[in-house]
């Protein structure tokens, strides 16, 4: 079997110059197996998985076919690649460059954000595009800019459409884009659809965008959901000692490149922070982190990470499915992830090409029965570990973030929405039935993140939280690092002091006092005695104003006498214009006379 790109490059040139008949690629994967034949035949297709190669060589087989009769021209796109995230439309681009280092006339083209569109056009304009690599959002923009560059003529030639990741395409809300994208695209075409799970939203672009689809499903007979060289353990942590418990198994097990997977954007902030501050000064370990709000930075972000031999990456599920870095060792959850099926794309990250890896998940006590699920649900058996971690190490590193934030406000105020945004995310779980936000440790959780005090959320209301020791210190006191940020703060405090109101707020914010329930009752029954004496008036005033009118139209009426007079008038100018009667005669009539 070829190793490396460029043997796997020279076996496809040599393949696609012969015909499809003769490639020969001795372990292809049952999911590349079933899709290849299928797809260079002309078949429309949907598959549940997002193997590059599965669609990448088939692809390239029909291009390359279509020009032994005409060759390409530098403006005409013959295929067309969507992807749900940049990160892993990038990642598609650079495996294509190594196919076509070997196979000549064809180009391609990258569009995604982080670009200007500016830029993205000008590429185009100079140097054409036959296949073309884009996320939805940024293709439907330049579809739409007709006046400067025109893909719609260019896309009368499209060969072959891929959606890769359909489902997760969906997820982030991109149906519209693909509706409108599918509208300018031929009918006469190949079309590949690659979702890992087929819902309702994925069945109804099936059916938009194919013609008598071949669904390609591979069942693996294994006991087992991951691979064989994949090791997956799990460690119940004190309720209050997540942090610890992390840093421990880290330098126990001597981590050298790890990504942990934390449930938001804003604890990817918070916790990166964190780990910035502990490991770069303990072991002197790079710490990263990537969310979907870092746009542009992402690319930047992932290929540092990617450069590094020893690093943590700190990432939401925007790294959960489709990124390949094969160096990563081990696969860190900081909590149960919110959809089952995602736990299985995590771990996923690590194992890859034939490699060691292993998988680690922290559960809390209340959290141990997710093992037992996680085995039914996705077939991935879970080996438990033991927590080394002791509760002085996680007493001494609350009370350093307590110092950190009492140092630096911004900090405090990440720490805050980091809490906030972890419960919230949690009270959204898929296994609602074992993981409930009322079973969570709330006070334990705002004790692990470091919270000087608890903040105002409906999920703390009314709840005696004996397990979170709040830190006396005045939360004004506490400035921000940034001088100019602290100075306007200052001034915005002093004047709040002053009027009791914070500037930039229209209204003043004013603390209800409570009141008995029964007297609550009773408002609200006389608001709905007032609302309906007001609709009987309005009643009364429309019924006496439609008899008004009643009135007045009889007024106005036309009597009997007047209507006879009237149509003996009418007949008289009739008889008049017919010169039945003279003009003398019907004066008189008339009454002119």
């Amino acid at each position: 079997m070829p190793k490396t790109w460029s043997e796997i490059g020279v076996s496809l040139h040599e393949d696609v110059k012969n015909g499809i008949e003769s490639f020969n690629f001795p372990t292809m994967t049952p999911v590349q197996a079933s899709t290849i034949p299928k797809l260079i035949n002309k078949k429309d297709m949907v598959t549940g998985s997002g193997k590059t190669l599965a669609f990448l060589i088939p692809l390239l087989e029909i291009l390359k076919r279509r020009e032994t009769e005409q060759n390409w021209k530098k403006h005409e796109i013959g295929a067309l690649i969507i992807s749900p995230t940049r990160e892993l439309a990038i990642q598609i681009k650079e495996v294509l460059q190594q196919f076509l280092r070997f196979i000549s006339g064809l180009s391609h083209l990258l569009f995604v954000g982080g670009n200007s569109v500016e830029h993205d056009l000008n590429n185009f304009k100079c140097d054409g595009g036959n296949i073309i690599i884009c996320t939805p959002g940024r293709f439907e923009d330049l579809l739409s800019r007709k006046n400067d560059i025109n893909l719609t003529a260019s896309l009368k030639s499209l060969e072959i459409l891929i959606l890769d990741e359909a489902d997760r395409l969906l997820d982030y809300g991109f149906r519209n884009s693909l509706n409108t994208i599918l509208s300018y695209l031929p009918k006469l075409r190949r079309t590949g659809l690659f979702s890992a799970t087929q819902t309702k939203q994925v069945q109804d672009l099936i059916r938009a965008g194919l013609r008598n689809p071949i669904l390609i499903s591979v069942s693996s007979k294994a006991e087992h959901n991951t691979p064989e060289s994949l090791d997956n353990y799990y460690i119940v942590v004190n309720n209050n000692n997540k942090l610890a418990a992390v840093l421990s198994f880290m330098e126990v097990r001597n981590v050298q490149k790890a990504l942990l997977f934390l449930p938001t954007c804003a604890t990817v902030d918070y916790w990166s922070e964190v780990f910035h501050h502990v490991l770069t000064v303990r072991s002197d370990m790079p710490v990263l982190a990537i969310h979907g709000k870092l746009k542009e930075k992402r690319k930047k972000i992932l290929n540092k990470f990617r450069c590094l031999s020893r690093a943590l990456l700190l990432c939401t599920d925007v790294m959960a499915r489709g990124i390949d870095i094969p160096e990563v060792d081990w696969v860190l959850q900081w909590d149960p992830p919110t959809n089952a099926s995602v736990f299985v794309h995590r771990v996923g990250r690590t194992a890859r090409q034939g490699r060691q890896g292993s998988s680690l998940i922290l559960l809390l006590e209340n959290e141990e029965a997710y093992v037992n699920f996680i085995e039914k649900n996705q077939r991935v058996k879970l080996q438990r570990l033991a927590d080394v971690t002791n509760e002085t190490k996680g007493d001494d590193l609350r009370g350093m973030l307590h110092n950190l934030q009492m140092q630096d406000r911004n900090l405090m105020e990440k720490a805050t929405r980091a809490f906030v945004s972890h419960v919230r995310a949690y009270s959204k779980h898929e296994c609602s039935l074992l993981l409930r936000v009322k079973e969570l440790p709330l006070g334990s959780v705002a004790s692990t993140y470091g919270l000087l005090q608890l903040p105002k959320m409906p999920e703390l209301k009314n709840l005696t939280l004996t397990d979170f020791k709040t830190v006396n210190i005045d939360l004004n006191s506490v400035p921000y690092k940034d001088k100019n940020k602290e100075t306007i703060r200052q001034q915005k405090l002093e004047i709040y002091r002053k009027t009791g109101s914070w500037p930039g707020r229209n209204v003043k914010i004013v603390k209800k006092s409570t009141q008995p329930w029964c007297l609550t009752k009773q408002k609200k029954a006389n608001r709905k005695e007032r609302q309906l004496k007001k609709r009987r008036a309005k009643e009364v005033i429309s019924s006496n104003d439609e008899q008004k009118q009643k009135k007045k139209r009889k007024r106005t009426s036309i009597s009997d006498e007047d209507l006879q007079e009237l149509t003996r008038d009418v007949a008289l100018m009739k008889k008049l214009k017919r010169k039945k009667v003279c003009e003398e005669q019907f004066n008189k009539e008339f009454g002119i006379l």
